[in-house]
């Protein structure tokens, strides 16, 4: 019986991780790129999404940023550990500039899709 519900949540698991779709991402601090290249852009419901690529870890020594939308004013940016964990990069509005943009103090976070 263990197996077969653990087969069950495999199956109903594996769609939810096969969602992400290639695209283009851009990360800055302080007005300097930290990257600008290949993603996978994960929508995660609401408009909220999670991006990473296996040169977030190469690069910048973090697994993915997630953008989330907790209500229509409350928007936050959250880095997550290669070891586990994460942290909060700070609150974000969406670009006037550019709609595939957030931008928070100091930082910036764009996804084009590809």
């Amino acid at each position: 019986m263990k197996k077969l519900i653990m087969a069950i949540l495999l199956s109903v698991a594996v769609p939810a991780i096969a969602q992400a779709k290639p695209a283009t991402c851009l990360l800055e601090e302080d007005g300097k790129t930290l990257y600008k290249g290949k993603c996978d852009f994960d929508p995660q419901g609401n408009g909220s999404f999670f991006i990473s690529h296996p040169s977030f870890a190469k690069k910048l020594n973090f697994a993915g940023v997630m953008v989330w939308i907790e209500s229509k004013n409350e928007v936050y940016a959250q880095i997550s550990k290669l070891e586990g964990g994460s942290y909060m990069w700070g609150e974000v509005t969406r670009s006037q500039k550019d709609k595939a943009c957030w931008v928070g103090n100091g930082f910036k976070i764009c996804t084009w899709a590809k």
